[in-house]
């Protein structure tokens, strides 16, 4: 990887250029060749994501043109990168309990994913929404866990493979739904540069307005951490450079978004069918797992809830998502969790001033805890003042 240490000046960033006709010309190509020559090119792409451009030299013959410009492109970092990045990981998602990744993180990503037609359309073409949906929780949330890992996107590593096998997946279905009959004209590509943009948005943006909606909240220099290893994310799932490289906050993606929403048709009935999918068997698969004492209806219900609040109320209704009714939950689940959230980034400097501030101050009082097995202290007063003890789960 070669990478350049200084970061770009946000200033005469050039400003983003986007069209739904905006497929990914490299990773197309590299689908063409592995449909023309097959083992020979799936040989040259394998050798090449684990050891780069010069790895397939030692195969038999040299590689497919298309293949060696996709392991050229990957190798250049985009300018600002930290060589460090990918070293160090997404150390602001890692930071997210699991519990809550995989109710609001994941859940919000796919269902904004999905409200464009033109992801959703192809989509579904490969399976019903049920099955579908299933299979793509469980590749997403592998692919998300080694992209997010320390190395993880180190060439070679299984989150850079997984990220760009991720790519491929993408080209192979635009390929797929052009020789089923997709009408660019109308359309434009099918999973464009503006639903990748739409993806990567999903897992930066949107996740984090999903956690914000459980009181799981980040900080400036958080944001622009998140945002430096999500740019190099995004240089290898293919999107231009001049759609990522400008963001750096939640208000430059902001921006981000609102050009892609502009570009993109509103859901249809492939995207509510996908996303009522996707809730179920994610509520499915959390009420199953060790511990948890919610049933499959309450963390539907849960769901429901933070996506009308990450997505919005009107985009949700789009999206067929039924407006769910009130729940006690909601504020308990903010007021503990931004009180976790506050005590794991406490400043070392002045744990002992809080430390003796809790000590002078009365005992908490026990309230029951979300989770079986589990038991969290509410303060008597603002978390500033005291602090919260919340105990593992049981195992």
């Amino acid at each position: 990887m070669t990478a350049h240490p200084s970061q770009p000046d946000r200033r005469t960033a050039p400003a983003p250029v986007l069209t739904l006709a905006d497929g990914d010309p490299l990773a197309d190509a590299v689908i063409a060749e592995l449909d023309l020559h097959g083992d020979r090119a799936r040989r040259a792409l394998d050798t090449g994501l684990r050891y780069g451009p010069a790895g397939p030299d030692v195969l038999d013959a040299p590689p497919p043109a298309a293949v060696t410009a996709l392991l050229e492109q990957l190798e250049t970092a985009p300018a600002g990168v930290d060589p460090l990045t990918p070293h160090r990981g997404d150390i602001v998602t890692l930071s997210v309990p699991p519990l809550w990744f995989q109710l609001c993180s994941i859940p919000a990503a796919l269902a904004h994913l999905y409200a464009s037609p033109a992801v959703a359309g192809p989509l579904v073409r490969t399976g019903g929404p049920q099955d579908l949906a299933t299979r793509r929780l469980v590749e997403t949330g592998v692919w998300i866990r080694q992209a997010l890992r320390p190395g993880g996107l180190l060439r070679g590593a299984p989150g850079y493979v997984a990220t760009v096998r991720l790519r491929l997946r993408h080209a192979r279905l635009r390929a797929s739904a052009i020789a089923c009959g997709w009408d660019t004209s109308l359309g434009g590509a099918p999973v464009s540069q503006a639903d990748t943009a739409r993806l990567w948005l999903g897992f930066t943006l949107v996740a984090y307005e999903a956690l914000a909606a459980v009181g799981i909240e980040i900080s400036d220099e958080e944001e622009r951490r998140l945002y430096a290893y999500w740019s190099y994310v995004a240089h290898l799932l293919g999107i231009d450079d001049s759609l990522h490289q400008s963001v750096a906050t939640h208000t430059d993606a902001r921006r981000l978004r609102d050009l892609v929403e502009s570009l993109t048709a509103g859901p249809d009935d492939n995207s509510r069918a996908l996303t009522a999918a996707t809730v179920d068997a994610q509520a499915r698969a959390m009420a199953g797992a060790p511990g948890m004492a919610l049933s499959e209806e309450q963390l539907r219900t849960l769901i429901h809830r933070v996506l009308h609040q990450s997505l919005g109320d009107g985009p949700a209704e789009r999206l067929g998502l039924p407006v769910p009714a009130t729940t006690d939950l909601m504020p308990l689940i903010g007021e503990l969790n931004r009180q976790a959230r506050y005590w794991q980034t406490f400043s070392a400097s002045s744990a002992g001033e809080a430390r003796r501030r809790a000590l002078a101050e009365p005992g908490p009082e026990p309230v029951a805890g979300v989770l079986r097995g589990t038991t969290t202290y509410l303060p008597r007063r603002p978390a500033h003042t005291r602090a919260t003890r919340i105990s593992a789960p049981a195992a």
